[in-house]
């Protein structure tokens, strides 16, 4: 009782007189300009002050009543912060500790400020026991620290003594989590560069998983296994060991097992990622199809389900299975993500339409039903609409270029065909790079001297080369829109030569 009276004492004195925050309650009435100012925000309406001021008051955003609104407007989101509802289904037991944890130590340092001491030890003492538990280092030390206070002030020597040894071990993990910190952020951030850039960093990124490793052995500690997974997972992805990639993830996911307490939904998600990589690239198609089954299941409500649902139909368009791709592209469409999907994202799934339909079209019979979305999917449109990206997303106009002499080709149109493979040489000129492009520009290069034949095979000039290189630099798909790789170029060559036998024939 002694507690809540000390709290209520603080709440009485300094207590706001209403608490803006955002609720189902205040969310739900009208004629307000800040749930205006949310709804335009959350449905993805807004982009810059510019565009807010001039939807909310018609006016600039200099003008006052629009800097008063957003400033109010940001002080009561933050204030939401401190009531999320954090024991959603969705949300792992480290993660809500994790909030918890902060959440209450905040409260124990505005109860000291208050001099309410003791009902901030009593915290401190909850707040250590759920940090022991999932090890989070820093907040033990900090609980400790201020337990250890509140033992010397009651002249408590045992108290004091157990505090102190809590605090000088944690310190020392803390110590070892930060340096471990620091090893992996110097290769998280080469985590966008192009292979040949990262090849020159290799040996340094090398030693640093090294120094993750040892760090690792020293305590059990979250930090420093996720820390060094993800690392792992990093580096032998930029050397094409994807046979280590995959024994990492699978390790981290038994010692997971272990100690379920420790599941990290982010980082566990970003291995899953990896792991289907690494099924891709070692073409154990199968076990990567049936893996992403249940990840996909798995991490459904989580921002990564987007990537490894664009994994699960690599894999099987890679591995043939182009019913679970249709399935798989159906369900994406399906999804509410779909539309909100960022530019590069957008044009990489409209990429994987044109192919998909190309496959519909190719490999089944007219009389079998089309998917909903493909019922949009205009052919004569898709080969008469110019094809234009922006320089940073140059890749995908070659990608759809392809696709149109995919569909040319398989209406028997040679000539336009023949057009559009000569359209393809002059990007492959101007906007391709070898050192980044290299798989692609060979394929265009197959399709070059096809084209030259006539689209006759038997008539074909120097060709084997071009597979050769194929062969020699297989693909290494890390997410990026340059390495992508919709369908296997030699299985893409295969089916051109297939729709070509049929002009020779004629």
């Amino acid at each position: 009782m002694k507690h809540l009276l000390e709290i209520a004492k603080i709440v009485t004195k300094k207590k706001v007189k209403k608490i803006e925050i955002f609720d189902d309650y205040s969310l739900k009435q009208k004629n307000s300009k800040f749930n205006d100012f949310y709804e335009l925000l959350m449905n993805g309406s807004l982009t810059s002050d510019q565009e807010a001021a001039q939807l909310l008051y018609d006016s600039r955003p200099t003008d006052d009543k629009y800097r008063q609104l957003k400033s109010r407007f940001k002080k009561r989101l933050l204030n939401t912060l401190f009531f999320l509802d954090v024991n959603q289904s969705s949300t792992a037991n480290y993660n809500r500790a994790y909030y918890a944890c902060h959440r209450d130590w905040t409260l124990v340092k505005i109860l000291r400020s208050h001099k309410a001491n003791q009902t901030g030890a009593q915290l401190a003492r909850s707040v250590l026991s759920v940090a022991l538990k999932f090890s989070f280092a820093d907040v033990v030390v900090n609980a400790a620290r201020i337990l250890r206070e509140q033992a010397a002030m009651d002249s408590n020597e045992n108290l004091f003594n157990e505090y102190n040894e809590l605090c000088v071990t944690y310190q020392s993990i803390v110590a070892v989590e930060i340096e471990s910190e620091e090893h992996y952020q110097r290769i998280f951030m080469h985590r966008n560069r192009p292979l040949h850039e990262l090849e020159p960093l290799l040996t340094d990124i090398a030693a640093h998983c090294e120094r993750l490793v040892e760090l690792d052995q020293q305590h059990l500690s979250p930090i420093l296994f996720y820390n060094r997974c993800l690392a792992q997972a990093f580096y032998y992805e930029a050397i094409h060991d994807y046979a280590k990639v995959l024994k990492v993830c699978q390790e981290a996911e038994k010692h997971i097992e272990l100690r379920p307490h420790l599941y990290r939904t982010d980082q566990m998600a970003t291995l899953a990622k990896h792991k289907l990589l690494a099924y891709l690239h070692l073409q154990q198609f199968e076990e990567g199809l049936a893996e992403s089954e249940h990840l996909t299941e798995c991490y459904e409500r989580h921002e990564i389900w987007l990537c490894l649902m664009e994994s699960r139909l690599l894999l099987a368009l890679h591995g043939e299975q182009y019913e679970v791709a249709h399935e798989t592209f159906e369900a994406v469409y399906q999804n509410k993500r779909f539309k909100q999907m960022d530019e590069d994202e957008s044009a990489k799934w409209n990429a994987f339409e044109a192919y998909l339909c190309f496959l519909r079209w190719f490999t089944t019979e007219q009389s079998v039903p089309r998917p909903k979305r493909y019922k949009q999917f205009r052919v004569k449109r898709f080969l008469e609409e110019p094809i234009i990206f922006p320089k940073q997303q140059r890749v995908f106009t070659v990608f759809l270029v392809v696709a149109q002499v995919l569909f040319l080709l398989e209406q028997k149109r040679w000539g336009e065909a023949f057009e559009r493979i000569e359209r393809l040489r002059d990007y492959s000129n101007r906007l391709l790079r070898q050192e980044e492009h290299l798989r692609l520009m060979q394929f265009i290069r197959l399709l070059q001297q096809l084209a030259k034949a006539h689209f006759d095979f038997d008539q074909i000039g120097v060709y084997q080369k071009y597979l050769d290189k194929l062969e020699d630099y297989p693909v290494h798909y890390r997410g990026g829109i340059n390495d992508l790789e919709i369908l296997p170029y030699p299985k893409l060559w295969n089916i051109v030569l297939s729709m070509s036998q049929q002009h020779a024939n004629t």
